[in-house]
């Protein structure tokens, strides 16, 4: 498999033994304090944000790392004008006042969507995008909602007109001469209403791989500015270097609640069996019972996005992909069934969790809390079968988690410690993204 994947599912295997009793009693070396061995301070140590890699370049996209390409991104993603009212742009639903999330259940864009928009940062980290992963590149994701009906509304054509109309220098200056766009209908894209559709199967196979390519274009520099938003230290990672430091005199940087917090995060929450890694992220799909935002309208999740993310024309496989086939490793192999990703969504990243109510793909729980006791409760699955099942006919049996009200509340406690500010890096220096708290 590509690198593409961090895959460190192994830390959850880790287990927590007691702490050594050679301790030296009321030491001020933080690992000893709190009771931490060597073997789970190396642990810890592989959590730390700054033990995140460089996102790996995105063979598909040329520009991907191009300080250039990403100026232009920030412009476009910052743009209204390219929704159908003129209000709507990637910024509305992934605001850096929120930690590039709109805080909203679901996403509000020119309708009303029927999942709860993803932070973008570190997006660039994982092979699968969108909670169902039916993209497979930050550029590919980009372009989904700029024709979606209920976000932007846009169309291919009328993106690519406008783009010409005010970024010809920059887009020019990143991915050469534009083509001929004039006598191009206003509305015209294969995923609209009937007469937008009409509209384009009027245009030539040539003229309609132009538009295309402009319009992957638009999203190639979105990716690389998106590529430049990184997630701060947060008082974890600075208790991990204390941690680390064996200092005779350490300071406590952590409260006692937070460090339990953070012991059962590791240990009987099984919260580290998919939350894992610098992000806190396994990058993987999975079904917990989530309940169904609308019953009468099921969602599938990971399921029904299988053969989307394999006919996608902006794929990597694609005739816009920058990357050659043998670059493409995770589309290629990907595997099509299905049985065990009804109902699975992508593990999102706690960095900030504490920061971006509500929860969960569909914004159904509005509190940590409420999450927490999701897990420990955990219900049948309304669509395929939940992975936190106790003993459901032909599935692993999961140990119970039993956590105490003073637990419940020291495991939020310890998630309130990821966050951090949301940092904006271009090669010479990084800068805070704007209005950060």
């Amino acid at each position: 498999m590509s690198t593409r994947f961090i895959n460190l599912a192994g830390i959850a295997l880790l287990l927590l033994g007691p702490c050594s009793a050679s301790m030296a009693a009321g030491s001020d070396d933080a690992a000893l304090r709190d009771g931490w061995t060597p073997e789970e301070v190396r642990t810890l140590a592989t959590m730390r944000i700054g033990a995140l890699p460089p996102s790996p370049a995105d063979p598909s996209n040329a520009v991907d790392q191009s300080p250039a390409a990403a100026a232009l991104g920030k412009r476009l993603f910052n743009d209204t004008r390219f929704s159908r009212n003129g209000a709507v742009s990637c910024a509305s639903c992934h605001s850096a006042e929120k930690q590039f999330q709109d805080g909203l259940p679901v996403g509000n864009g020119v309708g009303i969507g029927s999942r709860r928009s993803m932070p973008i940062v570190g997006a660039g980290q994982g092979a699968w995008l969108f909670w169902d992963g039916r993209k497979d590149s930050v550029w590919s994701q980009a372009l989904g909602p700029l024709e979606d009906s209920v976000e932007h509304a846009s169309n291919r054509t009328r993106i690519a007109r406008l783009l010409a109309a005010n970024y010809t220098r920059e887009y020019e200056a990143n991915f050469g001469q534009l083509p001929d766009l004039s006598g191009l209908p206003q509305d015209a894209t294969p995923n609209g209403d009937a007469n937008e559709k009409l509209a384009w199967e009027s245009l030539p196979s040539a003229r309609r791989a132009d538009v295309s390519r402009v319009f992957a274009n638009m999203g190639k520099a979105i990716a690389a500015y998106e590529r430049t938003l990184h997630h701060g230290e947060a008082r974890f990672d600075e208790y991990v270097k204390v941690l680390a430091s064996r200092e005779a005199r350490s300071p406590q940087v952590l409260t006692p609640a937070e460090v339990n917090g953070l012991r059962i995060f590791m240990g009987k929450g099984q919260c580290v069996t998919c939350h894992n890694g610098p992000l806190f992220t396994d990058q993987a799909f999975h079904n917990t019972g989530v309940p169904q935002r609308d019953a009468t309208k099921p969602d599938r999740g990971r399921a029904a996005a299988l053969a989307k993310v394999k006919q996608d024309e902006f794929n990597c496989l694609g005739a816009f992909s920058d990357a050659k086939p043998d670059a493409c490793a995770e589309l290629t192999f990907l595997s099509t069934s299905s049985k065990e990703l009804e109902g699975a969504f992508k593990t999102p990243s706690l960095r900030n969790v504490s920061l971006r109510p509500p929860y969960m793909h569909a914004g159904q729980f509005a509190s940590i809390g409420e999450v927490i006791r999701h897990y420990v409760k955990a219900p049948a699955a309304t669509v395929g079968h939940t992975e936190l099942a106790h003993g459901e006919p032909g599935h692993t049996q999961r140990k119970p988690i039993a956590l105490s009200e003073q637990e419940l509340q020291e495991l939020a406690a310890f998630l309130g410690t990821l966050s951090a500010p949301i940092v904006e890096r271009n090669p010479t220096h990084p800068s805070p993204a704007r209005n950060q708290p």
